[in-house]
């Protein structure tokens, strides 16, 4: 050791008849330890290099280096994954493990710096130098060791770890270097700490490292402990409060004096206890449950709070389902339920993959809304029990149609009568889980007025960065629904409030195609209808013909519901025919063909009209969009002596009627081109009608333009528009046809009313692709720029000189939007 004495002259002082260090000593690489001066160090040898090296030392002077690893996860460090300080020990004691390992206790003495390596095999060899302590006799340094001595006395008194011998000790110690190696060596210190303080040469600087060391680890412990005092403060409030309670009940029930209010508060406290409520929520039942006990049962309020805290207990709030998110079998389960729209289950397949990657990343999934929208019967809250079914979540159905209370939505205060909570928490409570899947229907169809608006209150409830604190007013607690899936459907996006909206991704379920309702009977009503009648599949069949013609003659929808009761009726008069023959199963099955289903059904309710009601010139087919599907819509113009003027009617809207007037304009602009040899003054001497049929059923939309010229042209050229064409689009006062909406919904009406051929503007040529491909090979689309092409493609050949026919064909009503 160097101690520098009063002139600052440095002298070197032996300590205790030490021998001298040799210029090479094998090296012992340590994980994840640190070997410091005159400390004994307890290690397990196990690799065979680290083995060799004991039994070698052993046989020679018993003399080492221990240095330690820089990467505890190095398996065999070499070299350079190794510090250049280490501690030069002897081993004291060896002792042999039946699994070939060795058990060494090591007596650390000098400090040395590693020179250079001599040989890496078998094991490391390195030359060393002694790195001596400097030592500088100062009052700081007294200051120093004194500080450090009577904070490690605190920390003994205080961590289990460490035997109260150490502070005896180290209060004993006078030599600071020693108590320095001795403190250090007894806390379990970071391997960086420990070799900082091992590389420190200044016994000063070393000692002040170490109090700062010490002054961290002192606060650690303080903090640690009054944590521990908290945390036992609070399990032996609890505990000496349930010891009270069980206590009272037993004097209680010694005395005769049962309570039985007091048993309702403790069954209620119990069942709180369950549900596992979080923080706030526990704070607030906790206080309604001391006053629920204060009063006597008779009181009014004591039922108001009684059922509150039931409410509280009842909920789902740590209760939840583990998601299936294996997309293969959420596939089968949609395939199994549902035919055809692919478009719709490739979109869920897509949300339950991003689901399956955030869970798989530990992240939460961003909140996503889907919302259904098309006609009903289409199959939007089935898709909503399968999408539950394939996740293994609870499915519950909320209805929002003609809800106009916001109290519906967030619940009703609890100062009212009769108050409840809302309709979320409801649903939540039915599901029994905190994230089960909810299905809002009809939530196109909410209204609001002097109670509130239920729209807004949605927001809240649909909103992602909201509803993690839904307040419902009943409970005045938050709970939060993000873990809650949410599918909504409508029959239309015009009636939904756009806040609204823009929280929702919405999927379009445009309708079915006449072969698609033939395979969705054939696989799925069917063999409902069958059952749900008292039948058996071995009693009845249907013939697909048998299914066409219900499909063809007996219904015209989007969807399929009504479609499934008229097979319903079929099943329940074939049903009658066998309960009144005696119930018996029949001698052979019972087969349904078209002819039997016409007989069992009656006449027809629905035919082709549109080759008899253009006949005449002067009436287009035209196609349109209502919310329950898309629809024709037929459009007659006449014509009568008069002075020029237009007449409108059929309970048209404002777009509609300038529509009508925009196509008057055109084709008075282009009489000579439409209809060659016409009077100039043909327009001026006669009064032009206009009539949409079905006046009882409001119209309105831009798309009817295209069909309202091309009645007129016809009616001007007497030439008759071909029964087997229908047309949509908005036409401008130039000719020019733009483009539309619901071209899939109107090409659907076009192939059940026996449509052969669509025009529709070329705008709209790119949405194409969402008609399925069956449709297209049966269903011709012209695409037309210009009303001039849609003239050319529709009007018949010329069959004499043009007159209004006195009258036209009617529609069925509908938006042409």
């Amino acid at each position: 050791m160097i101690e520098l004495t009063h002139d600052g002259v440095g002298r070197i002082v032996e300590v205790g008849g030490q021998r001298p260090l040799p210029a090479e000593l094998p090296v012992l690489p340590l994980r994840e330890t640190v070997a410091l001066p005159d400390t004994l160090i307890p290690l397990a040898i196990g690799q065979e290099r680290s083995v060799k090296l004991v039994d070698d030392v052993l046989a020679g002077d018993r003399m080492l280096v221990m240095v330690a690893a820089r990467d505890t996860q190095t398996e065999s460090p070499g070299p350079d994954q190794l510090y250049d300080v280490g501690v030069v020990g002897s081993i004291a004691r060896m002792m042999k493990v039946p699994d070939g390992s060795l058990r060494i206790l090591v007596q650390g003495a000098e400090r040395v710096r590693i020179d250079g390596w001599v040989r890496e095999t078998p094991y490391l060899v390195a030359q060393i130098t002694e790195l001596p302590d400097v030592l500088r006799e100062s009052p700081e340094l007294t200051a120093l060791e004194r500080n450090v001595q009577q904070t490690f006395a605190e920390i003994v008194e205080q961590v289990p770890y460490l035997p109260e011998e150490l502070q005896v000790a180290v209060a004993n110690i006078d030599d600071a270097v020693t108590l320095a190696n001795l403190i250090a060596g007894s806390l379990r210190l970071k391997t960086e700490e420990k070799q900082g303080l091992l590389e420190e040469p200044d016994v000063q600087r070393r000692l002040r490292r170490l109090a700062e060391i010490l002054a961290r680890e002192a606060e650690v412990i303080q903090i640690g402990s009054k944590i521990q005092s908290q945390v036992q403060s609070e399990l032996e409030k609890g505990q000496r409060e349930f010891v009270l309670r069980q206590q009272l009940k037993a004097i209680q029930v010694e005395l005769g004096e049962f309570d039985e209010a007091a048993a309702e508060a403790a069954t209620l406290r119990e069942q709180l206890d369950a549900a596992r409520l979080p923080e706030d929520a526990r704070a607030q039942a906790d206080r309604e449950l001391r006053r629920l006990e204060s009063l006597p049962p008779q009181a009014a309020e004591y039922g108001v709070i009684r059922t509150y805290l039931e409410w509280l207990a009842e909920l789902p709030w740590a209760v939840s389902t583990t998601d299936n998110l294996d997309l293969q079998h959420a596939r089968a389960v949609l395939d199994e339920d549902h035919y055809d729209i692919e478009q719709v289950k490739d979109r869920i397949i897509e949300f339950l993959a991003v689901r399956q990657l955030t869970a798989a990343a530990g992240e939460q999934p961003a909140g996503s809304i889907l919302c259904l929208v098309g006609p009903p019967g289409v199959g939007k809250t089935s898709i909503g029990r399968s999408i539950a079914k394939a996740l293994g979540r609870e499915f519950e159905r909320i209805s929002a149609g003609g809800v106009r209370d916001e109290s519906e939505i967030r619940g009703h205060r609890r100062t009212y009568i009769g108050a409840m909570p809302g309709t979320i928490m409801r649903a939540l409570r039915d599901a029994g889980s905190r994230n089960p899947l909810f299905m809002i229907d009809e939530i196109d169809k909410m209204g609001s007025d002097w109670r509130g608006d239920p729209a807004s209150a949605m927001l809240e409830v649909l909103d992602p960065e909201q509803n993690a604190t839904f307040r419902d007013h009943y409970l005045d607690v938050p709970f939060d629904l993000t873990d809650v899936m949410f599918l909504t459907t409508a029959n239309t996006l015009d009636t939904i409030p756009r806040p609204l909206l823009d929280r929702m991704e919405v999927i379009q379920l445009a309708g079915y195609t006449a072969d698609e309702k033939l395979q969705i009977a054939k696989r799925y009503l069917v063999p409902r209808q069958i059952e749900r009648n008292g039948l058996k599949k071995s009693w009845i069949s249907f013939s697909d013909g048998a299914l066409k013609a219900i499909i063809t003659d007996y219904t015209r929808e989007a969807g399929v519901r009504g479609l499934e009761r008229v097979i319903g009726t079929v099943c329940r008069r074939v049903a009658r025919e066998i309960a009144e023959s005696g119930g018996r199963r029949p001698a052979k099955r019972i087969a349904i063909g078209e002819e039997r289903a016409r007989e069992l059904l009656g006449k027809a309710r629905f035919h082709e009209e549109a080759r008899r009601r253009t006949r005449e010139p002067g009436v287009a087919t035209g196609l349109a969009w209502t919310p329950v599907g898309g629809d024709v819509l037929f459009i007659e113009a006449a014509a009568m002596p008069g002075k020029g003027g237009l007449t409108i009617t059929g309970q048209l809207g404002e777009v509609m009627r300038e529509s009508a007037q925009a196509a008057l304009t055109f084709v008075r602009g282009h009489a000579a081109e439409i209809a060659p040899g016409v009077e100039d003054d043909w327009f001026a001497t006669h009064d032009l009608h206009l009539h949409v049929p079905a006046g009882a059923i409001p119209k309105d939309g831009p798309s009817a333009g295209i069909t309202m010229t091309t009645a007129l042209a016809s009616l001007l050229s007497g030439r008759p528009v071909s029964g087997d064409v229908a047309m949509t689009g908005e036409v401008t006062l130039t000719g020019q046809v733009l483009p539309i909406g619901g071209l899939k919904e109107k090409a659907l009406a076009a192939q059940r009313n026996g449509i052969r051929m669509v025009i529709a503007p070329a705008a709209n040529e790119a949405d194409i692709e969402d008609i399925p491909e069956h449709l297209r090979r049966h269903l011709s689309f012209l695409f037309v720029d210009d009303v001039r092409e849609v003239l050319n493609a529709a009007l018949e050949p010329a069959r004499g000189v043009a007159r209004a026919p006195d009258a036209a064909a009617a529609s069925l009503g509908g938006e042409p939007g």
